[in-house]
């Protein structure tokens, strides 16, 4: 072979050697493109899990009864035995009133039942004519009426155990009978009981099947972190509000220790069962801008697929899906705030 054969060998091996090259970096180069233009993702796939089903409503709490004491008739308070912020106890005499009625009462009293225990000896022996006997007996059962109305009247008691909330007048001032101001209704002193307190809660019609007395709450209040009370719902109203959709329960709450108040503010978390949901952790989740309306991104087919989703209850680092998700969805849990509705996406799990 000459010296040009040899040559022109050489260069068209060459020439196939450069354009296997050429070709093999144009896939590579290809093939890095795509890569880059692919985000690199983590997924999680989404199934029902076990919960305890709740629902959560804020309220203020409530003193479970609240009485305002005044007597049957005005006249001139004697004395307090009891200032605000004192404990008492159901039966505690807490004021007296002046007691010159009830003395003559009591003596009126005494006298009528004198002869009334005479007549009755001689009516047992026929001395007497039955109408005189009635009389009399009459008589001394008014009088007898008459004098534990004043009594009852005079000795104002505590009907229940609670604190003293309230107090109108002094020591020797008189009662004339008219509304107070701070409470708008005849009285002397208050008296709140506080073990236990109450909540009045609306709740959402949707929920009226399956409220029941009993149901068990917790109680959280912000000025005791960490703390939980307990409590259930003791009374369930019978009808549901046409402008709000809502229905009311009564939540009855023991507060053995007195640490909450009348007046204080609480979330209460009304317990309905176990059950299950499907949960997402909470980071998969993003917020529609401008709005407060929240969606997920789905894997398929290698993209991202935008998905608006309704959710319920935060649980631990998880978030309930009421809507917009179904068992087996392959949710990303990592990556998705650099996505867009459709991007091409590299699972990296």
């Amino acid at each position: 072979m000459n010296a040009t054969g040899k040559t022109l060998m050489v260069c068209g091996v060459t020439g196939i050697m450069l354009a296997g090259m050429s070709c093999t970096a144009k896939k590579e180069n290809k093939e890095t493109a795509e890569t880059q233009q692919t985000v690199p993702v983590k997924t999680m796939v989404v199934k029902q899990e076990s919960i305890v089903r709740s629902i959560e409503y804020t309220a203020t709490l409530n003193a479970f009864e609240e009485v305002h004491l005044a007597p049957a008739s005005p006249g001139r308070i004697e004395k307090f035995t009891v200032e605000i912020g004192d404990h008492v106890n159901k039966g505690q005499v807490v004021a007296y009133m002046d007691r010159t009625n009830l003395e003559q009462s009591r003596i009126n009293l005494m006298k009528l039942e004198t002869d009334f225990r005479r007549l009755d000896t001689l009516k047992k022996t026929g001395s007497i004519a039955d109408q005189q006997y009635d009389q009399i007996k009459s008589a001394y059962e008014i009088a007898r009426t008459s004098y534990q109305f004043l009594l009852d009247n005079t000795q104002l008691k505590a009907p229940f155990n609670g604190i003293v909330s309230g107090k109108y007048f002094e020591d020797g001032e008189i009662y004339s009978g008219a509304p107070v101001p701070a409470v708008g209704k005849p009285a002397i002193l208050s008296i709140v009981q506080i073990n236990p307190l109450k909540a009045l809660v609306g709740i959402s019609a949707n929920y009226f099947p399956v409220i029941t007395t009993a149901i068990k709450a917790d109680v959280l209040c912000d000025i005791y972190p960490g703390m939980t009370f307990k409590g259930e719902i003791f009374r369930v109203y019978p009808t549901i509000d046409n402008a709000t959709k809502t229905f009311m329960v009564e939540v009855k709450i023991h507060n053995d220790e007195l640490k909450l108040r009348p007046g204080m503010f609480a979330k209460i978390r009304l317990h309905l069962g176990k059950g299950s949901a499907i949960l997402v952790p909470t980071i998969a989740l993003v917020k529609q801008t401008g709005t407060n309306n929240m969606y997920v991104f789905v894997h398929r087919n290698q993209k991202a697929i935008k998905v608006p989703v309704e959710t319920g209850r935060m649980i631990d680092d998880k978030t309930e899906i009421l809507k917009g998700l179904k068992e087996g969805d392959e949710v990303i849990v990592t990556g998705q705030n650099k996505l867009e509705n459709g991007m091409p996406v590299r699972i990296t799990n």
